[in-house]
């Protein structure tokens, strides 16, 4: 059967974003190639040289530039060892593709095809041993339209085995994707190679040379490794593996990962943060910080590989039909994790109990509404960092909190048929741990809108003190805090806090906040003045009930707001804010109430009329509040009374017996989440 090259090529995928593969596949070739030519301890010796385009004539520094000049491009690369070299039978494998001549090493004799995938030709020179022991040099060309080309043999120059393999023509695809400097390359490389390091033995020299800069990987590796590698042997359903578990210094600009390695080669990563609780990045030690890696090797991963090594040929999930004997990467991995978990269990135990006082604090002093659902969240998902902002806690619990309510909506419906066979008793034990869980969001509901009013409670606290300058807050502060201003209830979603003056204007048919009485549906006059709150109650049931007969009957509640110890109340509505409270009444009263749909109510002339005044009973108010007969509340903060000739009920509150009566009213729940109510 007959090879086409530009089609086997062609069929050979490498991503662009690879195009160093085929330096590390000649890099990892001459490993192997040092290992078979067995050299004394320390002998062993691989220089990689990075090739760039000529320096391009001096041309002027552009004005305003910044940072170092641009490198020239990278246009191949030379891998030099003093490893076997292509003796006879290295030719005839490399002359064969899908060669299976070094197949006890994982190889899979398609390596040399990436060479041509990234760069448009690549030249050999060696220098090797024949049978008896004279050297001899070998060279010839690979190209995709020739293939093996001008081989020749001759008696060799050199006194020592060499080996030069040369990638040229780097293809411009690959090219632009690549790391640009000599640094980076030779991190990546080790990284690649970081296997041949820490295995028994160790890896030969390997230097790569950019210019005048030349780097040790050995420096590389001291760079990096916190400590000694750790092995360990696993078996997972009867196939032997074997974990190299690292600690790598933590200026190492990564995160924790596993390594899937075969044929001596890292095949692909996968970082493992989330899937481990309590591995958050990097971790801490008596000695110093390390980043955590594990590389995973195995006879199995080495069957399995991708003939071009950027995958492996291993189902994700086993099928059911053969998920007890049939090997997963989701059973590989779990395994994995489990051991990495024990070989960090110390570490992990610290940051799980940091991350769950975390969780706990920020639950506590931020976000109770997350309490009642916190015993339903898995270990894992509650794993957080202990460094975790509160945004992106408050992000993640909100995730696990929708997550549940949207699993409850499924169970919901499922909930109302019983099951074919299903006992009445296991009915009602799934229908109650259904409520009970229905129950636990219920619960988070109603705690983040506790926690809401202890915030606004604070912030109202906040908006009446005296600021840094000597004065008080305006009252268009404080009207925003207790109702946003130029809003009716058409453009608000339970979006006030009337709470703050009375439990019972959270329910109203109409609301306005400093709105012109001629725009208030509620009335029907031309009115331009603007009261600061005025509410609708309208009861759709009668009050009073006699038999055929109905009384709708409404409420109409006007609120004027001050700011805090203002004393300049005087007689006349515009000084006097009883009567404004009690002037704006009149004129709504006047102007044909109606309901905010445009029901008119009747008898609204009738309507009982509540007034509240929010402001400091300074000496100027207190002298209104008598004069308009009021009577002062026990604790000297407020005024009460009944106005005949309005029918309305007053109340002035100065803002501590508001901010008071609210926290009173509020106190058992701030104490069944734990918040302080001082």
């Amino acid at each position: 059967m007959n090879t086409f090259l530009a089609g086997r090529l062609r069929n050979t995928p490498l991503p662009r974003t690879h195009g160093l593969m085929p330096l590390f596949e000649a890099v990892v070739n001459s490993i192997q190639a040092v290992a078979a030519a067995k050299p004394s301890v320390g002998t062993g010796e691989i220089v990689v040289e990075i090739e760039r385009a000529p320096q391009q004539a001096l041309q002027l520094e552009t004005p305003g530039r910044r940072g170092a000049p641009p490198q020239e491009a990278i246009i191949g690369f030379r891998v030099l060892d003093n490893g076997c070299g292509f003796d006879d039978a290295n030719l005839q494998s490399f002359e064969t593709l899908d060669s299976d001549f070094k197949a006890s090493d994982g190889c899979r004799g398609v390596g040399r095809l990436l060479w041509l995938k990234a760069f448009d030709s690549v030249e050999v020179s060696s220098d090797f041993a024949n049978p008896d022991g004279k050297l001899l040099r070998r060279s010839f060309t690979f190209t995709a339209t020739k293939g093996v080309d001008g081989v020749s043999a001759s008696p060799s120059p050199s006194l020592t085995r060499r080996t030069e393999v040369r990638l040229s023509g780097f293809k411009k695809e690959y090219r632009e994707r690549t790391p640009k400097t000599g640094k980076t390359i030779a991190n990546a490389l080790f990284e690649h190679c970081l296997w041949y390091f820490v295995r028994d033995g160790g890896a030969p020299r390997i230097k790569v040379v950019d210019h005048d800069e030349a780097i040790q990987l050995d420096a590389v590796y001291e760079e990096c490794m916190f400590s000694s590698a750790q092995r360990q042997s696993l078996t997972i359903k009867g196939q032997p593996f074997e974990l190299t578990h690292l600690k790598l210094k933590a200026s190492v600009p990564r995160e924790p990962f596993i390594a899937w390695c075969a044929a001596g080669r890292v095949v692909k990563e996968e970082g493992i943060i989330g899937k481990m609780a309590g591995l958050h990045g990097r971790i801490a030690d008596d000695k110093g910080d390390f980043l955590y890696a594990c590389y995973i090797t195995s006879p199995f991963l080495d069957q399995h590989v991708r003939p071009e090594r950027i995958g492996f040929d291993i189902e994700e999930i086993s099928d059911d039909l053969f998920a007890a004997t049939e090997l997963s990467l989701t059973d590989i991995r779990t395994a994995v994790l489990e051991s990495s978990k024990e070989f960090l269990v110390e570490y992990l135990h610290e940051s799980r109990v940091a991350g769950r006082e975390r969780v706990e604090r920020f639950v506590s002093q931020r976000a109770p509404r997350y309490r009642p659902i916190l015993a339903r969240i898995s270990e894992e998902k509650l794993s957080v960092d202990p460094s975790i902002s509160d945004r992106d806690l408050d992000l993640l619990l909100h995730k696990q909190l929708s997550e549940i309510e949207s699993s409850l909506l499924v169970e919901g419906h499922a909930i109302m048929t019983v099951g074919s066979g299903e006992t009445t008793e296991g009915y009602f034990a799934r229908l109650n741990d259904y409520l009970s869980k229905v129950e636990a969001v219920k619960m988070s509901d109603l705690a983040g809108y506790v926690f809401h009013r202890k915030i606004i409670l604070d912030i109202l606290q906040k908006a009446i003190e005296r600021g840094d300058d000597g004065k008080y807050a305006r009252e268009e502060l404080i009207h925003e805090v207790i109702m946003p201003m130029r809003k009716t209830s058409n453009d608000l979603l339970d979006n006030s806090n009337l709470w703050l003056i009375d439990e019972r204007l959270a329910f109203h048919d109409f609301l306005a906040s400093d709105k012109p009485l001629s725009s208030m549906p509620i009335v029907q006059i031309g009115d331009t003045k603007e009261p600061d709150i005025v509410a609708l109650n309208v009861f759709d049931k009668p009050l009073l009930v006699a038999e055929g007969q109905r009384l709708p009957l409404a409420s109409i509640i006007v609120i004027e707001i001050k700011r805090p110890m203002r004393n300049d109340a005087a007689s006349g509505e515009d000084k006097d804010p009883i009567e404004q409270a009690l002037g704006y009444l009149d004129r709504i009263r006047n102007g044909q109430t109606q309901t905010a749909s445009g029901r008119p109510i009747p008898r609204s002339d009738e309507s009982p009329g509540f007034c509240y005044v929010i402001c400091d009973i300074t000496p100027s108010v207190e002298k209104r509040c008598k004069l308009a007969q009021l009577t002062v509340t026990s604790d000297r903060q407020g005024y009460f009374g009944y106005n005949p000739n309005y029918k309305a009920y007053i109340e002035v509150v100065s803002f501590d017996r508001l901010l008071n009566g609210a926290r009173e009213r509020n106190r058992a729940f701030f104490d069944k989440l734990g918040l302080p109510t001082s």
